[in-house]
């Protein structure tokens, strides 16, 4: 089976190519997902079964400065992606975020509403879940996630959030990629326990001080936990080994699905 990986340079790209051997991940002067012509053209080259789309801009606060930045590549690059999908027969896992939400109520399941965003960032990330769905076989998921250690000295008590180190949700993500022809959802959220950002904090940087969201240099939300019942339920009956034992586990009726009919078709939702 051949994936190709989008943004392969940034930080979830480059640990999905240590855990996921044989990734196919094109740089950017080969790839560059604000050039549609330039990723159809990648596409048809490499003939991938899978897409996983990770390329973004994730920096909340420069989108927020530049927002017709963050639009280019977050929207139109995941537009970009997904038509040449759809005009290749390849399948799209696109990467998402649970800034999607609006942080009111928390433990939100795949099947609640998003929005409306409190930032640029996140309308730009729920703008880009309707531009992938253009694939006509997708996948969202929607996942959050920082290295570690955390590089503030300060941290909000009055965020909460579904986050993680990049070491442990990476392994998760590559498994989701591993199995996707055994996944029927649209969207899947992966994530760990609600937790505030500054008890996450403490995990890797004891001496972090508390802060709150009225000292941030742009909008917050107060809560995006995840509920993850969907992926606990689906990666329950995979825990025998790796995410790489796993995939050879599921042998070529994988392979032949991810080929055919992997994921799920969904009508495209209007912008």
């Amino acid at each position: 089976m051949t994936i190709l990986l989008t943004g392969g340079s940034g930080r979830l790209g480059s640990a999905l190519q240590g855990l996921i051997p044989g990734l196919h991940a094109p740089p950017r002067a080969a790839l560059d997902i604000t050039h549609p012509e330039q990723v159809l053209r990648a596409l048809r080259a490499a003939r991938p079964h899978l897409v996983v789309h990770a390329a973004a801009l994730a920096d909340v606060t420069r989108c927020e400065r530049d927002r017709a930045l963050a639009w280019q590549v977050n929207v139109d690059g995941a537009a970009a992606v997904a038509r040449a999908c759809h005009a290749t027969g390849a399948a799209l896992i696109h990467i998402s975020t649970d800034y999607v939400f609006s942080g009111d109520t928390g433990h939100y399941r795949e099947n609640d509403p998003p929005g409306p965003p409190v930032n640029w960032y996140g309308v730009t990330k729920l703008a880009a879940e309707s531009a992938a769905r253009l694939a006509g076989r997708s996948l969202i998921i929607r996942t959050s996630f920082r290295t570690r250690p955390f590089p503030h000295a300060a941290a909000f008590t009055d965020a909460f959030t579904s986050q993680d180190y990049l070491d442990v949700i990476a392994p998760h993500v590559a498994q989701v990629i591993l199995q996707a022809s055994r996944i029927p959802d649209a969207t899947l959220h992966v994530a760990t326990a609600r937790k505030s950002v500054f008890d996450l904090a403490r995990q890797s940087r004891p001496d972090v001080r508390p802060a709150t969201r009225d000292h941030a240099p742009l909008p917050l939300p107060a809560d995006v936990s995840l509920n993850t019942d969907r992926w606990q339920a689906l990666r329950a009956p995979w825990e025998t080994g790796s995410p790489a034992q796993s995939e050879s586990a599921s042998g070529a009726q994988g392979r032949a699905a991810v080929h055919g009919e992997v994921l799920h078709g969904d009508v495209p939702r209007v912008v």
